[in-house]
């Protein structure tokens, strides 16, 4: 089959060619990729996680090509949304019946390979803060995949949702997507204290982010965009902050159908936007990704294969 393979000789690390067929086990379904999308995670740490000649990629969307042989999951000819730690740039995906959805009508297959990961991320860590029914509720890094589903999820729920970028221009459209404040440059303008934290960039953000937590709030940290460390000062933090907590979130396991069903479900009813600020066919995976990792995509980029 044709994939999108680990070549380190190529830019960013991506190239089209061949790999071998995908042998699904008795509870897998084999999907015939429509489209998929990269995530930042996936492209800055490649190297790091395949060996030349390795197929990554976390979200796909198709249809069902074979069953699983265990009776689980959807028939043949079923369009669905997956979700797997490697082989979603491919033709085929050998995929846990666990980790697919059934797609609604009207939703398109970019559309849904825009959801597992960061839809799905971005679900679960806002759980994490609990209910936030008019509550503020801080959304660093808004601008990407994660925080552009954060933002709408989050309002969604009835939150106060205060949605920081790094440029002002990276803040567009976020009002639309219900921020009802859109800072950038930092938080100096984050002047009442937050409930809880989505966090998606690290670094000095982070620690800034932290003091800004009223009291018993809690700081849910997911990822590390800036790519630097983060140092907190806890002694001023815990007179300005008392009793604020920080969560290392990492979507771990197995289980996204549910999940990916009801985003699904909501996309279907108008109520989500998979928020595409790249789409493209799969031979331009490394333009996409360069656009990915030089933030110049706003949401998510996704191919289509094929």
């Amino acid at each position: 089959m044709r994939a999108l393979v680990y070549d380190p000789g190529a830019p960013h690390g991506l190239r089209l060619g061949e790999a071998p067929d995908p042998e699904p086990g008795p509870g897998q379904a084999l999907v015939r990729v429509a489209a998929t999308s990269l995530n930042f995670g996936e492209v800055t740490y490649l190297s790091q996680t395949q060996e030349p000649g390795g197929v990554a990629g976390w979200d796909a969307s198709g249809v069902v090509a074979a069953a699983a042989a265990d009776g689980s999951g959807p028939p043949a000819g079923t369009r669905v949304v997956t979700f797997g730690w490697s082989g979603g740039w491919a033709e085929l995906r050998a995929v846990g019946t666990g980790d697919l959805a059934v797609l609604p009508d009207g939703v398109d297959h970019r559309a849904a390979a825009a959801l597992p990961v960061a839809g799905v991320t971005a679900l679960r860590a806002l759980r994490r803060l609990g209910p936030i029914l008019g509550k503020r509720v801080l959304v660093t890094g808004a601008s990407g995949g994660v925080g552009r589903f954060a933002v709408q999820l989050a309002a969604r729920a009835g939150a106060h949702v205060v949605a920081a970028v790094g440029r002002p221009e990276r803040g567009a459209g976020l009002a639309e997507l219900g921020a009802a404040e859109v800072v950038s440059g930092g938080l100096a303008d984050v002047r009442e204290p937050v409930a809880g934290v989505i966090e998606n960039v690290g670094g000095p953000l982070l620690a800034d982010a932290y003091v800004r937590l009223a009291p018993g709030g809690l700081a849910v940290s997911i990822g590390k965009a800036s790519l630097e460390p983060t140092t907190i000062d806890f002694e001023q933090a815990r007179h300005v902050s008392p009793g604020a907590r920080i969560e290392a979130f990492v979507v771990a396991g197995s289980g996204f159908g549910p999940d990916l069903a009801y985003l699904a479900s909501l996309v279907a009813a108008g109520d989500l936007d998979p928020q595409i600020g790249w789409s493209g066919d799969w031979d331009r995976a490394a333009e996409a990704a360069g656009a990915l990792l030089s933030r110049t995509v706003s949401g998510k980029a996704v191919l289509d294969v094929g």
